[in-house]
Order: C-alpha cells, then structure tokens, then sequence
C-alpha cells in the first residue's frame, strides 16, 4: 500500500481491508505513536465537513505530525481562479500526503494522477468516500464479530449517498445480504444493483422499513442530503420519508447495530441515542483509528 493513493474503495483487496482493521484496533489500543514526526500532511476541504476533517486532523496529531491546508475554498486561491490541478500541483511540493475532499465527482482520482504525493480521498461528491467505509467495517466488524453473513440495511439516500455506495462495494467482498430502503426517488442506482448481481449477491428492495427491521443485524442510516438536490421541493417532499425511533427498536435482534455516517437531521430520533443498539457516536471515533491506519499504511510506516 505504500506511496499508493485511496481514491476508490475498490483500491485496496478484501485481504487490504482486513490488514486496515488489524492496524486500527492496534491504534484503538496505543493512538499516541510518533510515526509522522517530522511528516506534514496537507488537508484541503473543499466542502465544508466536521467529522472527517477534525478525526484526520487528530489522527494526524496523534502520529505526531503537522497538518496545513483550509477548511472550505473561500479561504483558499480558489476564490481567485486558480484550477484544482494547480492547487494540487502546488500542495504537493510542500507536503507528504493530501487528504482532499471536493463536490466534484472524479477529482480525487484526477488529483491522484497530477499530484507527486500520495492523496486520500475524503469524498469526491456523490461518488465515493472511502476512508468512511473503511471504518465502518471496522465498526460492523467490532459490533458484530465478523465481517461475513451480516443482513446489512442501507436506509435513506441511496441515490446520492457516497458513504452507502462505497460501503455497498467493499461490503459485497463479504457473504452480505442487502436491503435497500428509500423512497423511490431516492433508490440505489442502477449500476450497483447489477453490480450485485454480476457477484450472485442477494439484495432486497423496500419502501418501508418498520416491519422488516427485527431481521437487521447493522442498520446504516443516512440523512437526505439537501446539497445533492437542484430542486427544494423535492427535497422537502422526501427529507422526512424515515425516521427511526427508538420504540421501533423493540423486538430487534440482541447482535443489531445502528450506524449512521453522521451529521443526522431528523432520521434517527434523539430517543435513540441512550439506547444500547446505538453505535453512530462510536462509529465516529472509531475514525481516527481508522484514519491513523491509512495514513501509516499509504506512508508505508507500519
């Protein structure tokens, strides 16, 4: 993996995912390790974020590097019309690594092929995420003992979610049963369920979810994502199509996980947070744990 860009899920092996979540829980056990000293990594944000950014950031600190870089592009050259390739030319000559997240679907792969460093790629878009779902297996893994055999529910926006869409691809190098749950504006495109198919994999698709839940093992909520859509009112119209609450909860397997890739807006009520299947504040710090295992393996320092 060393000096190798994580643009895709699919860059890494299913062997390469476990060997992440191996590196993970030995950070779980000992974060504060002195790998990056002397190293600086650049973080450019070209969207606004909170989670991925401060949990890079932290893992970062912990590894004993420097971070550089701007939280959005109002505070960058971009503001003047400086291109991303020039950007990316230019960061790469001061840093050792790039973390880079954008709304363009397709610039982490085209900023991986113009940069001289290594770069991960924190969300490019609709397209993929995969530093996101590298710790959600690490969190599937840790709740359910096993990343085999698992009857996962992508619940939300299928359509434009990167996190389900990358989870999806490095799930189905796994025995998983999957169950789409979205309106119908909203459903998994195309393209992934004939992806499935191509593999054999089972999947299901529903419209609502309160009545199948009892068979979930990780339910993975998302929330509809206002950015994603060009028209208000059809955000508005499908912004509260599910909503989980924790009397729903009731009946459900002792083994069921809630995962949620976070921020929430209203899909998971805040009378679910106590509740022991509640895993989504967990899931977010087991990313920096994640997050220092990908930074050491794409550095080739453990």
């Amino acid at each position: 993996m060393k000096n190798r860009s994580l643009v895709s899920i699919n860059d890494y092996s299913k062997e390469e995912y476990l060997k992440i979540l191996e590196l993970a829980a030995e950070f779980e056990e000992n974060p504060n390790q002195d790998l990056l000293k002397g190293a600086v990594v650049a973080s450019l944000f070209f969207e606004p974020s909170t989670r991925t950014r401060l949990s890079f950031e932290t893992a970062i600190s912990r590894l004993g590097g420097r971070v550089v870089g701007f939280t959005d592009s109002s505070s960058s050259s971009v503001t003047k019309g400086e291109t991303l390739k020039d950007t990316i030319k230019m960061v790469s000559n001061y840093t050792d690594l790039i973390v880079m997240r954008h709304p363009l679907e397709g610039s982490a792969k085209y900023a991986s092929e113009i940069s001289s460093v290594p770069i991960i790629n924190a969300g490019d878009g609709a397209n993929q995420h995969p530093t996101q779902t590298l710790l959600d297996l690490y969190s599937i893994q840790k709740t359910q003992n096993s990343l085999e055999d698992i009857n996962l529910f992508l619940v939300g926006d299928l359509k434009y979610g990167r996190t389900v869409h990358s989870l999806l691809m490095a799930m189905s190098k796994f025995r998983t049963t999957f169950n789409f749950v979205s309106p119908q504006e909203l459903q998994m495109p195309t393209e992934y369920k004939i992806y499935l198919d191509n593999l054999g994999l089972k999947y299901f698709e529903h419209r609502d979810f309160e009545n199948i839940i009892p068979h979930a093992d990780i339910v993975y909520m998302t929330r509809v994502q206002k950015e994603r859509f060009s028209d208000p009112i059809e955000y508005e119209k499908t912004k509260n199509a599910y909503i989980l609450n924790a009397e729903m909860l009731e009946g459900t397997r002792d083994n069921m996980r809630i995962l949620h890739p976070l921020p929430r807006v209203n899909e998971i009520s805040i009378d679910v947070d106590e509740h022991e299947k509640a895993y989504y504040f967990t899931q977010a710090r087991n990313g920096v744990f994640t997050r220092q295992a990908i930074i050491s393996s794409v550095l080739g320092l453990k």
